[in-house]
């Protein structure tokens, strides 16, 4: 006896239907905002599933390094992946040592891999430094205070390494701020930064770290601040205009004078907010927000376009593969 008639048949559909459209709404491969010119498209998905990873450029190549698994184990992974040919390259050699949270920036065609978390959460004080015509990773001299989630940002060879956390259960935010000579191997202590935080973003303009957002507890208690670092002088501002969210887990990075803050979380969730700061004016501006929320998640630009990769969909061990892709309109920061 057939007992699929056709009122099973029309509910059946229906399911099918509702179960795509949710699939196509949660992997859509474009978005874009009418009547403004900007839109967000999908590239190619990482190999692996990622969340408290970083990314690091050299030129068209993003590296996403370390963070942890969908089982919340730290991982030495790291893939590069090629924003001219949206290909992935899994051959690169992993980081000598597992680890999640770490910070990373790229100098003279070498990449820096400072602090993180080690499998147990406690803090790193190491400095990796890969070499990708070698393919091989060496180790600097050690920070001189451990830490997981600092910023990390090269300006004029150096590299500067800010804020984190001390590895005692997120409960003891650092301001600390500390530079690396590549040529001499060795950290100087500079002015602290202002505010203590972790979970930050960071990125360059004009010589100047600007450090944003982060929180400075365990349970989330995230800030809007945005402090603005001068080496030079060696000195912080702090009467910078707070970003309109308060998140982090954010991800930033700086194209055309502008610097684009991604993501982040909240007791309540992720965030897919994508607000872009002036720093010529001091102010905010809402740009259209990512398609997927996310938090702990790496950020680069390049050729005019912004690229997010990875991060949690959720609070915790929740990861994602996803590479989106943001075209905004060809501005110029006045």
């Amino acid at each position: 006896m057939n007992f699929f008639t056709k009122k099973h048949l029309t509910t059946f559909l229906c399911i099918i239907m509702i179960s795509t459209l949710s699939m196509i709404n949660y992997f859509q491969f474009s978005y874009s905002q009418p009547d403004t010119g900007v839109f967000w498209t999908r590239g190619a998905d990482m190999p692996r599933l990622t969340t408290e990873a970083t990314a690091a450029q050299i030129g068209d190549g993003i590296y996403v390094i370390g963070g942890y698994d969908q089982e919340g184990e730290g991982v030495g992974m790291v893939e590069l992946y090629n924003a001219t040919m949206d290909t992935w390259s899994e051959d690169i050699s992993q980081l000598p040592l597992p680890l999640h949270h770490v910070a990373a920036a790229a100098f003279d065609g070498k990449v820096y891999v400072a602090g993180g978390y080690t499998g147990d959460w406690t803090a790193s004080d190491r400095l990796f430094i890969y070499d990708p015509v070698t393919n091989e990773w060496t180790q600097g001299n050690p920070m001189p205070t451990p830490r997981g989630y600092p910023n990390a940002e090269f300006v004029n060879g150096t590299l500067y390494v800010m804020g984190g956390d001390g590895g005692e259960g997120y409960d003891r935010a650092l301001n600390t701020t500390e530079a690396y000579d590549p040529n001499t191997n060795q950290w100087t202590t500079k002015a602290s930064m202002p505010t203590s935080r972790h979970h930050a973003a960071s990125a360059v303009v004009d010589g100047n770290i600007y450090v944003i957002g982060g929180r400075i507890g365990e349970e989330l208690n995230n800030v809007d601040l945005i402090e603005k670092y001068d080496p030079v002088s060696n000195t912080w501002i702090t009467d910078l205009s707070p970003m309109p969210s308060k998140r982090s887990g954010n991800a930033a990075t700086s194209l055309d004078g502008f610097i684009y803050v991604l993501g982040g979380e909240q007791n309540q969730g992720a965030f897919n907010d994508n607000e872009r700061y002036d720093p010529q004016t001091d102010t905010w501006t809402k740009e259209l927000p990512m398609m997927n929320a996310r938090h702990g998640f790496g950020a680069a630009s390049f050729d005019g376009k912004i690229y997010a990769i990875g991060g949690g969909p959720q609070r915790g061990f929740f990861t994602s593969n996803i590479t989106e892709i943001y075209h905004p309109l060809n501005r110029t920061s006045q």
